[in-house]
This record gives structure tokens, C-alpha cells and sequence, in this order.
């Protein structure tokens, strides 16, 4: 039962220790921050061009 146990160690720490996951995990993160930040953005657009087609409408619509 102990040579298992120090194999199934051994192997954990590998898999722990290696390094080329990490790289993919922040892209990850980056990529995931600017969606969320596109995503605000575009909300606060969004209303903004929806406010000012509002007003527009409003003044073509006080020449009829």
C-alpha cells in the first residue's frame, strides 16, 4: 500500500508542478475580463444612442 501511495504522490506533484496549464489560464482571465468590460461598455452605449434617437425623434417629430 505504500509504494501506491508515494506513486499516486509522485504523480500529483507532477501534475501540480508543470507549468504549461498556467499560460492558457490567464489568457483565460484577460479574455474574460474584456468581455465583461465590452459587455458594461456596451450597455452604457446602448442607452446612450437609445437616449439620443429619443431626442431626435422628439424634434423631427415637433415639424409636423
Amino acid at each position: 500500500m505504500g509504494l501506491v501511495t508515494w506513486k499516486l504522490y509522485f504523480a500529483l506533484r507532477a501534475l501540480i508542478e508543470r507549468e504549461e496549464g498556467q499560460d492558457l489560464v490567464e489568457y483565460a482571465l484577460i479574455v474574460a475580463l474584456i468581455a465583461l468590460a465590452a459587455t458594461a461598455g456596451m450597455g452604457v452605449l446602448a442607452n446612450a444612442i437609445n437616449s439620443a434617437f429619443a431626442h431626435l425623434g422628439s424634434l423631427l417629430g415637433s415639424y409636423t
